[in-house]
């Protein structure tokens, strides 16, 4: 026998470890993934196990290649194959996909429950599941949706209905209204997480909620200047101004609050419109009437979902132009954040229409980030795309695009700007007076 073979006793072989560095954090901050005590060069896979609450599954899965020293850091290796390819280190999160066909992901209970992410190494590639094999190594990482110390406080005050969310400390905090769109309910996940950044951030509800209307038939712009001037009157509160964060329908709400409502001074519009579409909008004495949509132009994706980019009339032809949202009169900022995949609103469109009104008004006060492969659906970072998805008041399944690698890098580019944004214009205001 040779004198330099190694011989490995059962007793000395590496066994594999898997760390995923920090196991309980954010569920906007990066995890870092290694494992060590692999055979050199040995192809593994690696795997995500993610159950929301409803006990819906959510899997992802990935092939690497260890070093000759055995390890594998995900911040330098990259993926061969399996849910994405290359080097992203926190691809296993981005790419769940839900094990039931059109299954969102959506965190419920923010402030008492994490989402816990298992991720799981196989010493091989690993393709069908069977209880059969074990994995070499396994470690849950908790993701968590708000900052310890983080206050919710229930709103229901005259017709309002919502969640505050206070950071921890003493205040005054910048203060954000959070509205989403078409999903209805109640929707908390961005408005905690955005708290945990030092925001004071209003979740709020306006139909199919508690003793809301149940189906969304106008949109009534003095319910969002009460929560406005409810959010302004909190003690925790810094004014004099507040920001909106908004996305699709909440995002023409957004805007339509930016150029009504003086109080609003910061305004996040992720892939909305320029215009009034499907239900009027009422403040005071004024209704804006919808722009006519026209179903005969919707289709559907290979996946069967419904696309509805096309489907709506277009704010520039002269008989809409009653419809179009007088943004020239916005007295505050304007973010416009524009996924170029959005299939279910000619979002680009819009906000470029938009930001010409501006222009042709001489006033500079909007700019747009528009991001190659994000679709409709631009959530905070790590968040799986969600390509498409049961709406439930159409009870349709809707289409909402992306590609999940330009999705991925768009959220995490987005939410920093996002705070940037927030942080420039709603404390800025103060310190200016």
């Amino acid at each position: 026998m040779a004198e330099n073979t190694t011989q490995w006793s059962l007793g000395q072989l590496p066994m594999p470890q898997l760390t995923a560095i920090p196991a309980s954090a954010l569920a906007d901050e990066p995890v870092h993934i290694r494992a060590t005590g692999l055979p050199p060069m040995q192809l593994v896979t690696l795997m995500a196990t993610l159950k929301d609450e409803r006990g819906n599954l959510f899997q992802s899965k990935a092939f690497y290649r260890a070093n000759e020293a055995g390890e594998l850091d995900l911040k330098q290796a990259p993926s061969l194959g399996g849910n994405y390819v290359g080097v992203h280190p926190m691809g296993l999160f981005w790419s769940l996909k839900p094990q039931r066909p059109f299954g969102r992901l959506l965190k419920k209970d923010v402030m008492n429950s994490p989402f816990s992410v298992t991720l799981d190494l196989y010493n091989s590639v690993y393709f069908l599941e069977s209880a059969i094999v074990q994995p070499s190594a396994s470690q849950v990482v908790q993701r968590w949706f708000r900052r310890p110390g983080t206050q919710r406080v229930q709103i229901r005050e005259g017709r309002l209905r919502g969640a505050l969310f206070l950071p921890p400390g003493e205040g005054p905090f910048p203060g954000i209204i959070d509205l989403f769109g078409g999903l209805g309910g109640l929707v908390e996940f961005r408005a905690s997480l955005l708290a945990a950044h030092g925001f004071a951030v209003l979740a709020l509800a306006y139909f199919a909620y508690d003793d809301l209307p149940e189906l969304l038939l106008e949109v009534d712009l003095e319910y969002f200047e009460e929560a406005a001037n409810l959010l302004l009157a909190h003690p925790k509160i810094q004014g004099p101004g507040i920001g909106v964060m908004s996305v699709s329908k909440g995002a023409e709400i957004g805007l339509a609050m930016a150029c009504f409502l003086k109080q609003v001074v910061a305004t996040v519009c992720i892939n909305g419109t320029n215009a009034i579409f499907d239900f009027p909008l009422k403040y005071r004495d004024l209704v804006m009437l919808p722009i006519h949509s026209f179903l005969e132009r919707t289709d559907t994706d290979v996946s069967g979902a419904v696309r509805l980019c096309h489907y709506r009339g277009d704010p520039r032809d002269k008989a809409n132009q009653q419809s179009v949202l007088p943004i020239e009169k916005a007295q505050g900022q304007i973010l416009f954040i524009i996924g170029e995949n959005d299939q279910s609103m000619n979002s680009r469109e819009y906000a470029k229409q938009a930001l010409e009104q501006l222009k042709s008004h001489g006033k500079s006060n909007g700019r747009m980030l528009v991001y190659p492969g994000a679709g409709h659906l631009i959530e905070p970072p790590y968040a799986p795309l969600c390509y498409a998805s049961r709406n439930n008041v159409r009870s349709l399944i809707l289409l909402w695009g992306g590609d999940p690698v330009g999705h991925a890098a768009a959220q995490e580019h987005a939410w920093g700007e996002i705070q940037k944004f927030f942080r420039q214009h709603l404390t800025q205001t103060r310190s200016q007076l």
